[in-house]
């Protein structure tokens, strides 16, 4: 009996792995930029907040500053939400890396051990992110009083963190539905071998007692 084991490249594990591109691209964005926080001469970043000329006093804060571009404020939400977003770019970069490498092998065995590897690094990786795209709105606005701006608006690289997210999200769903597929695959491709090798012993069989009589 020879047992054949078939190895299918699943559609939804390679979208998967560009899932967790684009969220790397995204959150290198995001962390980067100074724009997630907005007021009248006033962006405030994760690392990052600058002041632009001509901004009208007092500043934001209190800041005694000049135009310019200073490291962030020492305030805990800041911190925490930079924190978080660095924990989220390092699990995804894992959770891509592990999935690439469970698409490159040829064991199925060692392809699940990847993907639900991966499933749990992209879950940490959301909960980090989603926690910090929560936590970051709400404590500033506590300090809003301390704002000396009337209006105040989120920027777009608060609304990549969202967008990071939803591909984080897809990217978990699609590797945890379809963890099991060549499991599934190989096991049925060994039942049919093992049936077509049965009928082949039982043809032999008649064609026996067909000669002995």
């Amino acid at each position: 009996m020879t047992i054949e084991t078939v190895t299918v490249t699943r559609p939804l594990k390679v979208i998967a792995f560009i899932c967790g591109v684009i969220v790397i691209l995204l959150m290198i964005m995001g962390l980067a930029s100074t724009d997630w926080l907005m007021a009248l001469g006033w962006r405030q970043g994760l690392f990052v907040h600058c002041i632009e000329e001509g901004a009208p006093t007092p500043l934001p804060f209190n800041m005694p500053d000049p135009q310019g571009c200073y490291q962030a404020r020492d305030v805990a939400y800041i911190k925490a939400a930079a924190t978080l977003c660095a924990i989220c770019l390092l699990t995804d970069i894992m959770a891509t890396v592990l999935t690439g490498l469970g698409l490159r092998s040829q064991d199925h065995r060692e392809k699940h051990k990847y993907y639900r590897f991966a499933v749990l690094c992209m879950g940490v990786a959301l909960v980090c992110l989603l926690t910090a795209l929560v936590i970051y709105p709400v404590c500033f606005a506590t300090e809003l009083n301390l704002g000396n701006r009337t209006t105040w608006e989120f920027g777009w690289a608060y609304g990549v963190g969202w967008g990071a997210a939803i591909f984080l999200f897809g990217g978990a769903v699609l590797l945890l539905c379809d963890k099991e597929s060549e499991e599934i695959y190989y096991k049925e491709r060994k039942i049919v071998r093992n049936e077509m090798g049965g009928g082949s012993s039982m043809t032999g069989m008649g064609h026996h007692g067909g000669r002995s009589v």
